[in-house]
């Protein structure tokens, strides 16, 4: 079985790190574009992984404990205005101890996950060069369907069983897939700085009227100081009325910090901010004959839920899973695209929704929404349930 994997992000060395270690007939080569020499571990990036990822990546040996923040609890919350009259808060707060488990999540930095696991595929590599191949330098022109497999163009023809195909981008340099949408919303991303107001391990959602406003905790360092904590922020906001964009920096400080929940804290300090269209561009099928996508390649989200990379581990999981214990693959990859549906399909729902209703301008729409967090605080069961599929998928 000559397995092709193009991109060699988190998605892509999990898929091929997994084949390799449960499926011993598989030959994989992972093909990307990025520069042998080019040095992964510092990459900023802000990745946020669910309970399941963490023990998926636990079980590949890959899971950088010492850089990651658990994530104890998650706290949503809706701004003004909401419903007068009504005695309930319109927060809702899920915490990992009433889950029983030890963490909701986790939060990293993208080069800190990346980087053990180029490690750990190297390894694989010089361990069995005749089954693990690295093909950085080599970006794949083509992916070409022949008679009983694909042909991969990276500067010379190589004939493969199976491509699949993790290498996603940010929506605004992606081609259009099936199904597309442009949510005409942009996320501001960087970090800041709070007062340790909040307890250790807290995510915070606030729902704006412009769009969510979301801070991720990050592992505290030597250079912190005493008395305060950094998190990760992703501000959404309007692309055509965008109110970020001409503020000062001092300016986004004094809007963010009327924006946050009390509960999070003083806000010190907003550093250097990047910007990002937000889309939905999905393709309709995981599988055209032999070639299979994964993660962004397959499905690009709105961060509102933060499951896109999520979403992208477990395609990977499933899909060796199911392929090793394959007698017919084309019979097998068609078991994987309606296995993966379910999954698949109610988070694009579920993140398609709710970006779309940050646009509408429905009167009391906003108090509505509240009143919707404050219901789930009531209801334990249902609570538990998203909770659940937030940290595992739907099952």
């Amino acid at each position: 079985m000559r397995l092709a994997v193009i991109g060699a992000g988190p998605v892509g060395l999990a898929l091929a790190l997994y084949a390799a270690r449960l499926w011993p007939q598989a030959q994989v080569t992972v093909f990307d574009a990025r520069p042998a020499e080019r040095d992964v571990a510092g990459d900023p990036r802000t990745l946020a992984l669910s309970l399941g990822s963490v023990q998926l990546l636990q079980r590949l040996e890959v899971w950088p404990a010492d850089d990651a923040q658990a994530i104890l609890q998650v706290h949503v919350s809706q701004a003004p205005p909401t419903l007068t009259g009504v005695p309930l808060r319109p927060e809702l707060t899920i915490r990992a101890a009433d889950e029983a488990v030890p963490q909701l999540g986790a939060v990293l930095r993208y080069g800190q996950i990346v980087a053990p696991m180029q490690r750990a595929w190297e390894a694989e590599c010089a361990a069995a060069p005749q089954r693990c191949r690295f093909r950085l330098g080599s970006p794949v022109a083509a992916v070409k369907p022949v008679a009983g497999g694909v042909e991969i163009d990276a500067g010379i023809a190589e004939p493969f069983d199976l491509a699949v195909i993790a290498e996603g981008g940010v929506f605004a340099d992606q081609a259009k897939k099936g199904l597309t949408h442009d949510y005409r919303q942009t996320a501001w991303v960087g970090s800041v700085t709070l007062s340790a107001l909040a307890e250790p391990g807290t995510a915070f959602e606030r729902f704006t009227r412009h769009g969510p406003v979301a801070l991720l905790p990050l592992k505290a360092g030597p250079a912190d100081a005493p008395g305060e904590r950094r998190a990760a922020l992703v501000w959404c906001v309007p692309s055509d009325d965008d109110p970020v964009e001409p503020l000062s920096d001092t300016q986004r400080r004094s809007v963010l910090a009327t924006l946050l929940p009390q509960a999070a804290g003083t806000l010190r300090e907003v550093g250097p901010l990047k910007r990002f269209p937000l889309g939905l561009n999905a393709e309709r099928t995981l599988v055209s004959g032999r070639q299979v996508r994964i993660g962004n390649a397959a499905q690009t989200l709105h961060p509102v839920a933060g499951q896109g990379l999520n979403l992208g581990l477990r395609d990977a999981f499933v899909l060796v899973q199911s392929l090793r214990e394959a007698g017919d693959l084309d019979a097998a990859l068609r078991r994987v695209e309606w296995s993966r549906a379910p999954d698949r399909w109610s988070m694009i729902a579920a993140t398609d929704f709710l970006a779309r209703s940050f646009t509408w301008q429905w009167p009391g729409l906003a108090a509505v929404r509240g009143l919707g967090l404050a219901t789930l605080q009531t209801l334990p069961p249902v609570k538990s349930a998203l909770a659940r599929q937030m940290m595992f998928g739907r099952r």
